[in-house]
């Protein structure tokens, strides 16, 4: 056999084989990703969210690595963890004004005036938890341990977990230097109601703590010794004008993976929110979710309103812009 047509029958079964370990890994992705959502339907909406949206963080491949950069710095701070109980059901973002559902719990660190009728100007007069001065406000979904043999099957049953840690963490940026976030800046990440949404929203929140940079958007089953952590990094380019926006995400919308910003839009201090939980590693738990949403973790979000001082604000994108590690 001549040369080059053996080499080129070697090369198409090199080929061949590449294309047979992509598709390999792809149907393991999917399979983690959509699984989930299957397993929803499954349960007709009644069950408990308990075991059937769990997933081992050994099968969940890693995040990409971060790209070198102008804005390399970050800038870390403590709003306690919420021990002193601050939980309601507003969502001063979404529905300023108005109650919420009864099932749908929030937790709150920062500012300690946030509540259903608050304004702009009851927050920047209320204290926080915040030791740097930060009067934002932060919160999310609480978390519930369940028992699958007690439970009612509505899932809006179980005692609440405080968190065992909270950590708050700026970011610059990839591709530049950032720019200071406005005050009254809104920002969201994932969707409460993802599971009649469409899931576009969705956000991988879920991981343990020793696989930080493993993120699932199931259920995590975490080794004895490790945390339970939601991690939620939010949006980070803003489009120079608004604070808030109709959908509340056009206003500050994501990078691309490398960092790039899209275009008429400017790089801000991206929030890293990293809430860590002490749960054995048999026991099952859920979030807060509203009716149709089966509890599922598909549907874990946060939100901020940025209330930090101006100078404050000046200190964070300085630290980011020069590179340092800065503690508030």
């Amino acid at each position: 056999m001549p040369q080059d047509v053996r080499a080129g029958g070697e090369r198409g079964t090199a080929r061949r084989r590449a294309l047979t370990a992509t598709l390999t890994l792809e149907l393991v992705l999917v399979a983690l990703g959509c699984g989930l959502a299957w397993q929803s339907e499954a349960g007709g909406g009644r069950r408990p969210t308990t075991a059937t949206n769990l997933v081992d963080m050994n099968l969940v491949p890693p995040g990409p690595a971060a790209a070198p950069g102008a804005a390399t710095g970050t800038y870390t701070w403590d709003c306690g963890r919420n021990e002193n109980g601050h939980r309601n059901t507003a969502n001063i973002v979404v529905a300023p004004g108005f109650p919420g559902q009864p099932h749908h719990v929030h937790d709150y660190v920062g500012n300690l005036s946030t509540a259903v009728g608050s304004t702009p100007q009851t927050l920047a007069a209320a204290p926080s938890t915040c030791r740097n001065g930060d009067l934002s406000t932060y919160f999310w979904p609480v978390l519930r341990t369940v028992d699958p043999a007690t439970t009612d099957h509505t899932g809006h049953d179980g005692p609440i977990q405080v968190p065992a840690e909270v950590t708050l963490t700026f970011s610059g940026n990839p591709r530049g230097t950032v720019v200071p976030m406005p005050r009254q800046l809104a920002g969201t990440v994932g969707d409460a109601v993802a599971v009649t949404n469409g899931g576009r929203n969705v956000a991988a929140t879920w991981t343990c703590s020793g696989a930080a940079e493993r993120r699932t958007t199931a259920y995590p089953r975490c080794p004895a010794g490790d945390r339970v952590q939601r991690v939620y990094d939010f949006p980070s380019c803003w489009d120079g004008r608004r604070t808030d926006s109709e959908s509340h995400r056009a206003h500050l919308v994501f990078p691309s993976p490398d960092g790039a910003c899209p275009r008429n839009t400017f790089p801000v201090p991206r929030l890293r929110l990293t809430l860590g939980y002490d749960i054995p590693p048999a026991a099952a738990f859920r979030i807060d979710a509203f009716d149709g949403q089966r509890n599922s973790p598909l549907t874990d979000h946060a939100f901020f309103v940025n209330l930090m001082p101006e100078p404050l604000m000046a200190t964070v994108v300085d630290c980011l812009n020069s590179g340092r590690t800065c503690r508030g």
